[in-house]
């Protein structure tokens, strides 16, 4: 008679002794507690940190995520802990997948999200790979996100703590990576994260978190611009939406839907508040208007990630759902349909501030929303 294997932690029929997990560590204290947890339980765990960039004098901050400082905590974590710790260099993927298209996007009008593509190509693909190539059975990362078994497979939701949760920054992760991806803070809150750091006296427990883009620690974004694509920034005119020509821009890389300070309009330019509402690239036109001016209900979105019940062409028209077109907004109500061949989002009331270059990502319409059914890149608005 067999005997009937308990399931570990992280779901495997197996000892936690027996299970290799290739931890991602960032040298934060997100994902230095995942490593320390699972090597607690007793998994055989292997952490690898990526290098990302270059760490010289153009980059100066201890909170970019994968500065010279972060590599040294990772580091300090994985021998406190006793686990292999590797530094991959992937600068030349970031730079290619990332950065690159962090330039493009900008200046073709778009407002990007580079910590999405880094996810999506480089952690979640090239990082993953390198996962299976050392023999893991998977892959843990500190991202505050629920992977949940279901009837069908392995489904993602949303964090316990809304307040971190990253659903937004996953959208575009597949159902193969989930299938290989483990998440072990999901469940828990911030809070606990960093009391459990100070209990296990890991070197990171008051490390502060990042609030930039890694490659961009000083916030400004126009910098990387500049030094990627020199010259690029060409003049052009700031136009009322009714047409007329109120001043001129130096490169519409320097404007962002939604932005109302910084326009450089002269005064008298409109009795109410203007803001930028469309960014045309093809005219290298400016578009200002009125806040009501921003409202879009109608969303297009390509690149579309499914991770719902269903084919996604027959599940997706028609269907109710709660989307987010911003990290930081709760998921409100909206129906798919498929339009011309593409797909349209459209919005149960109106949002201000929605851009080409973000994501709307799709959660279910039940609830508060748990499951994140995937979501798509904005290509445009009506």
């Amino acid at each position: 008679m067999s005997v009937k294997q308990d399931i570990n932690s992280l779901g495997f029929a197996k000892p936690p002794s027996q299970t290799r997990v290739v931890v991602a560590m960032s040298g934060g204290v997100d994902s230095s507690v995942c490593a320390a947890l699972l090597k607690r339980e007793g998994y055989e765990v292997i952490g690898v940190t990526l290098q990302l960039y270059d760490h010289g004098a153009a980059i100066k901050s201890a909170k970019a995520c994968c500065a010279g400082q972060d590599i040294y905590d990772a580091r300090r974590v994985a021998e406190m802990m006793d686990f292999p710790h590797y530094v991959l260099d992937y600068e030349s993927n970031f730079k290619e997948q990332v950065i690159e298209n962090f330039a493009d996007s900008y200046l073709m009008g778009a407002t990007p999200i580079p910590c999405v593509r880094c996810n999506q190509t480089v952690k979640f693909k090239d990082l993953l790979q390198t996962a299976r190539d050392l023999g893991a059975d998977c892959m843990a990362t500190g991202h505050y996100i629920k992977r949940v078994q279901g009837q069908d497979g392995p489904e993602l939701h949303r964090a316990y703590d809304h307040g971190k949760d990253q659903s937004y920054f996953l959208f575009a992760t597949t159902r193969e990576q989930l299938d290989f991806l483990r998440f072990p803070l999901g469940a828990m809150d911030k809070s606990e994260t960093r009391k459990l750091a100070t209990e296990m006296g890991l070197n990171v427990a008051a490390k502060p978190d990042s609030q930039d883009i890694c490659f961009v620690p000083t916030g400004k974004y126009t910098d990387v611009i500049e030094k990627l694509r020199p010259n690029a920034a060409v003049a052009g005119d700031i136009v009322h939406q009714d047409g007329r020509i109120l001043g001129q821009h130096r490169g519409i890389m320097y404007y962002t839907i939604g932005q109302r300070r910084g326009l450089g309009l002269p005064d008298g330019s409109g009795a109410d508040p203007l803001y930028v509402v469309s960014i045309d690239a093809e005219t290298n036109r400016v578009v200002v208007g009125a806040h009501e001016a921003l409202l879009r209900s109608h969303i297009y979105v390509e690149e579309v990630n499914w991770l719902g019940d269903g084919d996604i062409g027959a599940a997706l028209d028609g269907l109710a759902v709660r989307v987010k077109n911003r990290s930081t907004r709760p998921p409100v109500p909206a129906t798919l349909r498929y339009e011309g061949g593409k797909l349209a989002v459209e919005l149960a009331e109106p949002e201000a501030g929605i851009s080409p270059g973000q994501a709307c990502v799709f959660y279910e319409d039940r609830g508060d929303a748990q499951r994140t059914l995937g979501g798509g890149w904005i290509t445009a608005t009506a």
